[in-house]
């Protein structure tokens, strides 16, 4: 299939840890900062808990650092876990959608808060909030290669500045419905980090080993969902119309080719809302009870959703189940990665 799969054939990933920002932000906090536009524009409370069905959200308490706290705890965690030292780790990937600025990369800030060797390279992948499985694929690549013996992937999201900027703009007395619904997207966001290693599987019979990549593109859609640190418009209704479509595309082509995804133990898609995982369920097939979801309490945690939730989950993996990480990051792009524990 040309370059949308990946067999992965010694790699394992051996460690996942998860940093939860330490401010609740609920979804009835959120009604009452944006009094001015719901009177104005008629909107009723709890658009945010019936329609996306996110409860809460968390802000980091440092609004300058805690986004780097953040990921430090989570990779100093994941590092323990996998037994192995700073030293050891030859590539750093960092895969965070948000950043504080445009140079440097935001590994090379993280690189340095970590204390890592010269001799560890680093550099950002960013494909929204894709951007953790593409680098968890590309580390593994470089790893089956002999390129490096280890690789520590890492992301944090800190939304704190959009969501106020947001509801500054709709509390605006030019601000209309339209906005409102162009805009709600952002409202359902979170902040949070997280790290994973991954290394050689003959090296660790303990990991758990990755199996494949499979990915697919959809950029006919690449205006569905524009955002910056400021500001991010989204066609809630587009983006999961053709989100769940490349989704479903992708599911059916590893199907004919014998891949059976349908019946793997635990499948952990984006931490978007309950209707696009309520959709995905139905459409594939896999029971809501294989499907793990944070997002009620965390919102969507962009490129980070989907760590975070395995990470929060992995204590209900079983040696020798499988696991599925997919998403589809704006685009649109979406990837599978499959996993033994």
């Amino acid at each position: 299939m040309g370059n949308t799969s990946f067999v992965h054939r010694n790699v394992a990933l051996l460690s996942v840890e998860a940093s939860v920002a330490q401010v609740p932000v609920t979804s009835d906090e959120i009604d009452d900062m944006l009094a001015p536009a719901r009177r104005r524009l008629r909107l009723p409370k709890g658009v945010l808990q019936r329609v996306a069905g996110v409860y809460e959200r968390r802000w980091w308490r440092d609004r300058e650092n805690g986004w780097k706290q953040g990921i430090v705890l989570a990779a100093e965690r994941a590092m323990a876990k996998a037994g192995i030292t700073r030293d050891q780790v030859g590539l750093l990937i960092n895969a965070s959608v948000c950043r504080q600025h445009l140079e440097p990369a935001v590994s090379a800030t993280v690189h340095h808060a970590l204390g890592m060797p010269r001799s560890c390279m680093n550099f950002d992948i960013t494909n929204a909030c894709l951007g953790f499985v593409n680098s968890m694929t590309m580390a593994a690549g470089m790893i089956d290669s002999g390129q490096i013996e280890y690789a520590l992937i890492v992301g944090a999201e800190d939304v704190e500045e959009v969501q106020r900027g947001t509801i500054d703009r709709l509390n605006s007395k030019h601000a209309t419905r339209a906005d409102f619904n162009n805009q709600f997207a952002a409202l359902t966001l979170g902040s949070g980090a997280a790290a994973a290693v991954l290394g050689r599987a003959d090296a660790h019979p303990e990991g758990h080993r990755i199996n494949l990549t499979e990915g697919r593109a959809g950029t006919e859609h690449h205006e569905l969902c524009i955002g910056d640190m400021d500001d991010m418009r989204t066609d809630s209704t587009g983006l999961l119309e053709n989100g769940v479509e490349l989704i479903v595309d992708t599911w059916k082509d590893a199907s004919s080719r014998g891949l059976d995804f349908k019946s793997i133990e635990h499948v952990i898609p984006h931490q978007v809302s309950m209707v696009y995982t309520r959709n995905f369920s139905k459409i594939t097939g896999v029971g809501m009870e294989r499907i793990p979801v944070t997002f009620p309490d965390w919102g969507n945690v962009a490129a980070e959703a989907v760590p975070m939730t395995l990470a929060h989950h992995q204590e209900n993996i079983a040696r020798g189940e499988r696991v599925l990480m997919l998403g589809v990051g704006s685009g649109l792009n979406t990837a599978f990665m499959e996993v033994t524990w």
